[in-house]
Order: C-alpha cells, then sequence, then structure tokens
C-alpha cells in the first residue's frame, strides 16, 4: 500500500507565536518590518531551529528618534517576561571611551578595585527572565554609534560565537540571548528628507509612499555601512529600518498614550475616575505633540503637559471623585483645554482597571466598544454643548500654544 502524500503548509504559525503577534502589534504602531523580525526569531527559537553556538539573533535597529525602536524591546519583554525591564540594558553613550570598558566586564584581578567593580553582563543577569517554560533573554545595546572602538571589537566575538569572557574570566554564554543594538544613524538625513520635501508627517491623501519608504531604508542602511566595519555589518542577522511615524499612526499612539495615563488615574490611591478626550481635544493634542525631528517622543511630551499635570492638580484639589467621568474638550474661543466633571459617581469599576483603563481613554464616547457593560452601574445622561448646573468645570489653558518642552 503506497504512503499517502500529504501537502504541507510551511506558512502556518503555532498559536504561541501567533499570540506573541497579537500582544505585539497591540502595543506597537506600524513598523511592521520590526514586529515581524521578532515574531520570526521567536518562532524559530521556540521550534528549536536557532543556529548552535551563535545567539537566537543579532538584530541591528535603525531610524530617526521616537520611531519605537527601543519601544519594541521592551514591549516584547513586557509581553514574554511580564516585565518592560527585564531587558538587560546597556547605554552606550557611557562607553565612549575603552577604559570604560570595565564597567560592562568588570576590571581583571590585580588592578585597583577590581572587586569593586560588578559586570553588567553576567550568567546570572541573563538567566533571570528565564522560565521553565521559556529560557531566553534580551541584551539591548542602545546607540551603539556612540560606544568606543573598543565595545564594538568585544561585540564582534558576542555576534559571532556567543560568548563573552568577563574580567575575573569567568565565560557568559550568548547562546539563548537576542542581541539588539539600535542607531540613530541616517536620522539627521532622513528628517532633512521629510522637512524638505513634501511629507512632513504623511497623510494618507499624499499618495503611494513605497518608493519614499525604500529611499528612507537605503538612507539609514548606507549610513550604517559608513560607520561600522564590514566584520561588524557581517555578523548581523537583520537589519531593521524604522520609518517615522505618519499622522495616521500618531493617531494610535495617542489612544495607547492616553490608556496609560488612564491606568496611571486608576492605580492612584487619590481617586480613582474615568476621563474621556473628545475629537477637538485629540486634535489639539495630535497639533502639540508633532514634530517629524522628535518622533511619538514629543506626543508624549504634550499629553504630560496638557493632560497629566492638569489631573494632577484637580485630584490634588479633590475636585475629582472616586467613580466620576470627566470631559476633556477644546475650547476654540479662549484657546484652552477644559475639564468638565459629566457624571459624579455614577460609575463602578468592577472590572480589572487596565481593561477599563484603555477603553475609556481610547474611545470619543466616554467607553470604549470592547468595554465591558458591567462596568457601568449607571449610564451617564446625554450631555449638553456646556456644562448643566451641578458640574464642576475647570480651565486650563494652552499656555500660548507653546510646543512642548523639548
Amino acid at each position: 500500500m503506497g504512503m499517502e502524500i500529504l501537502s504541507l503548509n510551511p506558512n502556518i504559525r503555532s498559536a504561541e507565536t501567533n499570540e506573541f503577534q497579537k500582544s505585539l502589534r497591540e502595543k506597537i504602531v506600524g513598523q511592521d518590518e520590526g514586529v515581524q523580525a521578532l515574531v520570526d526569531l521567536y518562532q524559530v527559537f521556540c521550534a528549536g531551529l536557532n543556529s548552535p553556538g551563535r545567539p537566537v539573533g543579532n538584530l541591528l535597529l535603525l531610524g530617526p528618534t521616537g520611531s519605537g525602536k527601543t519601544r519594541i524591546v521592551e514591549a516584547a519583554a513586557e509581553i514574554l517576561f511580564e516585565n518592560p525591564r527585564s531587558v538587560i540594558k546597556i547605554d552606550c553613550a557611557e562607553f565612549q571611551h575603552s577604559h570604560e570598558i570595565a564597567k560592562l566586564i568588570g576590571s581583571p584581578p590585580g588592578y585597583l578595585g577590581h572587586r569593586e567593580t560588578h559586570p553588567l553582563i553576567t550568567q546570572e543577569a541573563l538567566s533571570a527572565t528565564h522560565t521553565d517554560k521559556l529560557k531566553l533573554s534580551f541584551l539591548l545595546f542602545d546607540e551603539i554609534e556612540k560606544a568606543s572602538d573598543a565595545l564594538w571589537q568585544l561585540l564582534l566575538g558576542m555576534l559571532d560565537k556567543a560568548t563573552l569572557t568577563l574580567g575575573d574570566n569567568r565565560r557568559v554564554d550568548l547562546t539563548q540571548t537576542v542581541i539588539f543594538m539600535t542607531s540613530n544613524l541616517g536620522g539627521g538625513e532622513i528628517t532633512e528628507m521629510m522637512v524638505g520635501g513634501r511629507f512632513g508627517f504623511i497623510k494618507p491623501e499624499d499618495g503611494p509612499l513605497q518608493n519614499f519608504d525604500v529611499k528612507l531604508e537605503r538612507t539609514a542602511v548606507e549610513a550604517a555601512r559608513r560607520k561600522f566595519s564590514p566584520e561588524f555589518m557581517n555578523r548581523l542577522d537583520k537589519i531593521v529600518v524604522f520609518q517615522p511615524l505618519k499622522h495616521a499612526e500618531l493617531e494610535a499612539v495617542l489612544d495607547i498614550e492616553l490608556g496609560q495615563v488612564q491606568k496611571r488615574v486608576l492605580d492612584t490611591a487619590m481617586g480613582k475616575f474615568l476621563f474621556r478626550v473628545t475629537p477637538a481635544g485629540r486634535e489639539f493634542l495630535l497639533q502639540e505633540g508633532t514634530d517629524q525631528r522628535y518622533g511619538a517622543r514629543h506626543l508624549k511630551r504634550a499629553i504630560e503637559r496638557y493632560i497629566v499635570y492638569p489631573l494632577a492638580n484637580l485630584l490634588a484639589t479633590r475636585q475629582v471623585n472616586v467613580g466620576d467621568l470627566v470631559r476633556i474638550d477644546w475650547d476654540g474661543v479662549h484657546k484652552e483645554l477644559t475639564f468638565v466633571r459629566e457624571s459624579q459617581g455614577a460609575l463602578l469599576l468592577v472590572e480589572p482597571a487596565e481593561e477599563v483603563a484603555v477603553a475609556a481613554a481610547a474611545s470619543d464616547e466616554g467607553l470604549g466598544k470592547d468595554a465591558p457593560s458591567e462596568a457601568i452601574v449607571e449610564k451617564p445622561k446625554a450631555i449638553p454643548a456646556l456644562p448643566a448646573a451641578g458640574q464642576a468645570m475647570a480651565r486650563v489653558p494652552a499656555q500660548n500654544r507653546k510646543k512642548s518642552e523639548r
């Protein structure tokens, strides 16, 4: 009897990988190439097919500041290890001189103070994130272009042989580690291209931008090749170029950041309340937080200045109480944000705080589409254009609408 020939589908991913990809896309806006690179590495590692004697992956992340290079590593760590701080992060600006390498690997015996110099990269630090199910570590070299040549030479052995010898001759095994390196190389040229051309923060009606994206990618990669040696570039598994965030992507970042602010509010001991930002208020935040040179970081600063600081004042002065619903709107006449209490004690939070937080902040209508119905005990009534009697209202001037402090 002949054996039945079965057609196989190599494009199907495991349930764990699909869940990882879904969670990563919820935290990272755009940057499909970066997400795909991480998902592919994770699938290969889970299948046990990563190259023996080498790190799980060597990734160089290029792109302008504020495009999400460091954030994607922290988001992946938060998903896999339940803690964004579980990444061993090396700030390469602290290693601009060759003698500073001692802070990374420790001083050799016999050197003055060698017992007080504790290396940053150790086997214990890498193993801290290991579990019975997942034995994986993340090592991040941030802004690698700022490091001295001595650090680059050290990296050559790490990227190729997955080993590191510390100052006291202990060896560190990196075969279960993903090594990330970020760099802003080419970021200035990319910004010049965007500011000098018609692109700015690109809107959908601007037409197809594939050629522009390819040009951006080529600019960043060429800048890296000019800076790093061929030996270094040849040890990389993948170079991922992060594109500057477009207008629609910044709107999605705004949703995520407002959700994070709402979570912070619900985590406070002073008073747990919900807030929503109207479309006019959101547009004001996007205008104040949009800058081609600073990416999403500038939007975060605008949210801190115009949302977090006023909410802190309202909490500190007891103008809002547990269960209140606050509407944040833009007053075009007085050129300022207004804070209105729409419902007093009408909301009772019975679901996990994070779910309600993200839903409430992301929606124009006070509660998101996916918010559990059990979270509302009494629905707020129709909201008039101006605050009705008994509603509390606070005005926060836009402070001459200056951009937030950089």
